[in-house]
């Protein structure tokens, strides 16, 4: 499997990335119809290719993408997440894989990119304090969950004959031996001073969205953040594709 042309490297993901380091920001929420209740899924899901990098957090904090295990876990995160969704009612899709050539003007690219703006956006501002006044409700003032990407992704339900899409971002980082070296010493000082002195390891971060290609409609969304989690192992990533997908409605 390639890695995907369309990464959320060229939107600010920092930015996702602090706000996914709060406590808060790992949550869950689905989707209600008229009549208030969660909805449940009637159609088929297609996996669209994750798009994944893993990185090595060096001494100095600075993270260098690591091309084998980023291959590797684009590998086994689809596996995954095929194998947990083959004990639910959906039916299953073939995963759509994004083509290498594939031009990111065409509508095609459009809705890639558009989608992967939206899942920014729901990772900025679905966190408490920070909704987006058009997204409360007028009644309660509570956030509403009405995200969506327009009609136009039908281009995609037309290319897969699915009616919902997985799209899935993730980040994962691993602190080299120089790093933990420095967070075991910076831990010492802390101590020795009366304090805690925290030098970040490796984080996990990641966003999944599933999409009613019918409608456009963002019908649930999972943020994670942790300092754990390994997806260069099967076991590791199945973990992980066990908190993605945590609420995913049947």
């Amino acid at each position: 499997m390639t890695a995907p042309r369309f990464s959320l490297k060229s939107l600010p993901f920092y930015l996702l990335a602090l706000v996914l380091a709060f406590p808060a920001a790992a949550q869950v929420r689905t989707a209600t119809g008229a009549n208030g209740q969660k909805i449940t899924i009637t159609g088929s899901i297609v996996v669209v290719e994750p798009d994944i990098e893993l990185s090595l957090l060096t001494a100095g904090g600075l993270q260098e993408p690591n091309k084998e295990w980023s291959d590797a876990a684009r590998r086994l995160y689809p596996a995954e997440v095929r194998h947990l969704l083959a004990g639910r009612k959906p039916a299953q899709a073939p995963d759509f894989l994004v083509p290498k050539d594939l031009d990111p003007a065409s509508r095609m690219g459009q809705i890639l990119r558009l989608n992967q703006a939206v899942a920014l956006s729901i990772g900025q501002y679905s966190q408490p304090g920070s909704a987006l006044a058009t997204k409360k409700d007028p009644v309660t003032g509570k956030p509403q969950m009405d995200w969506t990407l327009g009609l136009g992704v039908a281009e995609l339900r037309t290319a897969t004959g699915a009616d919902y899409a997985l799209f899935t971002y993730i980040r994962d980082s691993y602190a080299s031996g120089g790093r933990t070296a420095l967070r075991f010493l910076g831990m010492l000082a802390g101590a020795a001073m009366g304090s805690y002195l925290d030098i970040g390891g490796g984080m996990q971060i990641g966003v999944a969205t599933l999409v009613d290609l019918r409608t456009g409609q963002v019908v649930w969304f999972n943020l994670m953040a942790r300092q754990s989690g390994d997806l260069r192992s099967e076991e590791g990533t199945r973990a992980t594709v066990g908190q993605m997908l945590k609420g995913l409605p049947q």
